[in-house]
C-alpha cells in the first residue's frame, strides 16, 4: 500500500455500516472530489464513527490514508477544513 495525502470535496452522503463477525467493525465510505478526480475514501472503527458524525456533503476535508489494491483509499486520519 501507498501512503497518500489529499485534499477535496465531499460530494456523496456519508454511508456507514456495521458489520459483526468475530468482531465488532464500522465502515463507513464517501467520494472526494479532487480537481476532476472522484475518488471513494473508506475509513474503519474510530475514524469511520468519527466520518458518520462530523461529515456531510460538501465538506472540504484533508484526508491521511493508504491507497489499496481497488485504488481506494482507506483514511487513517480525517481533518475537516
Amino acid at each position: 500500500m501507498n501512503r497518500c495525502f489529499l485534499i477535496g470535496k465531499i460530494i456523496s452522503k456519508v454511508e456507514f455500516q456495521f458489520m459483526l463477525d468475530n468482531k465488532k467493525i464500522s465502515i463507513s465510505k464517501f467520494i472526494l472530489q479532487v480537481n476532476n478526480e472522484k475518488i471513494i475514501i473508506k475509513s474503519h472503527n474510530k475514524i469511520a464513527d468519527k466520518c458518520y458524525n462530523k461529515l456531510n456533503k460538501n465538506n472540504i476535508v484533508a484526508i491521511e490514508g493508504e491507497l489499496d489494491s481497488k485504488m481506494e483509499v482507506i483514511a487513517n486520519e480525517i481533518y475537516i477544513l
